[in-house]
């Protein structure tokens, strides 16, 4: 049975509440002599391919902390397997199945294996995140990061409320709390560590539709909900998009659906393979999108990513590799968008 969207909003907006004082992550002083952490739980009980990705540069924030460390994963769904095919410090996914009471005996055995496993730390990789909180709270560690919003941070680092980014430095803070000196480098990247294999049949299979060496702008017309922009508004973008950019190739990344807000009107690709997309996007030289999980598949494939936005929040989700920007559709018309491109493109 489908549960409606609106009971799905309340009943987060519930356990938010109910567990949003589950757990703090202070320390005693006791606590920080002879720190040793080698084993190492993320938790992000998610499911959403936008969500997992963003998990990315906490995992990496990890590695280069502690690089002798071996990392579980706790999550949802099956795709997390396929998106950190090549961390070699990724030790064990725990996978909850993405619907419960469709598999009952899994879900619990999952919950379950957070007691039998002894870990040095566990990290809430998102704040609001109820799920989250209460396994963080179950799993079996000396220190636990549940990670709670700092309003002071706001004001210290431009970008601390961007989803994958807030996590880190929640996580450096923590860290220094224990002792750990705090790592001022940069935040790391969105990153699927595509292999140079992935990449170079990308490259085939974009030269396949294009046959010229080209270089390409990749369109992703799809978007789920209110974030999904109408045939009108992509036929009007692509129309002074394909006269701003006379010698670029422009084709469409096709969603998993088979649909297109341009009627298959353009040179196109299919691929339910998110690693086989994020090969074929990895060769061209922008990618283009509302936003949605596979805009954030562009960004970790490390392409020049164009997020656009109109009814969530920039801030939280935009891609921020180099060269990616995101732009509010509601303010910024076509011709500004091109000019921006025409900066990115050199």
């Amino acid at each position: 049975m489908k549960i409606p969207k609106g009971i799905n909003k309340v009943r987060r907006s519930l356990m938010r509440n109910l567990t949003k004082n589950i757990g703090k992550s202070g320390l005693k002083k006791s606590e920080k002599n002879d720190i040793k952490i080698k084993r190492i739980l993320i938790t992000r009980p998610n499911h959403r391919l936008g969500n997992l990705l963003l998990l990315s540069p906490l995992v990496q924030e990890v590695i280069n902390t502690f690089p002798d460390s071996k990392i579980d994963l706790f999550v949802k769904g099956q795709i997390t397997p396929i998106i950190y095919k090549n961390y070699t410090h990724i030790d064990k996914i725990i996978q909850l199945p993405k619907k419960p009471f469709s598999n009952i005996f899994k879900y619990l055995k999952g919950w379950v294996s957070l007691r039998t496993k002894k870990y040095d730390l566990v990290i809430n990789a998102n704040f609001g995140s109820s799920s989250g909180r209460i396994s963080t709270l179950a799993a079996n560690s000396r220190y636990k990061m549940f990670g709670e919003f700092d309003e002071k941070y706001v004001q210290e680092f431009n970008d601390y409320q961007h989803s994958a980014k807030q996590s880190i430095y929640d996580l450096r803070h923590f860290l220094s709390e224990l002792g750990i000196p705090e790592n001022k480098n940069d935040i790391p990247f969105l990153d699927i560590k595509l292999d140079a294999g992935e990449i170079e049949a990308g490259k085939k299979k974009l030269f396949s539709i294009t046959q010229n060496d080209r270089p390409t702008i990749c369109l992703f017309t799809n978007a789920t909900g209110d974030k999904c922009y109408s045939e009108q508004w992509w036929s009007d973008f692509y129309n002074i998009l394909k006269e701003t950019f006379p010698d670029y190739n422009i084709v469409e990344l096709l969603p998993v659906e088979n649909i297109s807000k341009l009627n298959f009107a353009i040179p196109h690709f299919y691929s339910k393979d998110i690693r086989e997309m994020g090969g074929f996007m990895a060769n061209t030289a922008v990618f283009i999108a509302a936003d949605n999980g596979v805009m954030h598949l562009a960004s970790a494939s490390g392409v020049p990513t164009v997020g656009l936005f109109m009814v969530t929040d920039e801030n939280l989700y935009k891609p921020y590799n180099p060269k990616s920007f995101s732009v509010n559709t509601n303010h910024t018309p076509n011709q500004e968008i091109m000019n921006l491109l025409r900066k990115t493109l050199g």
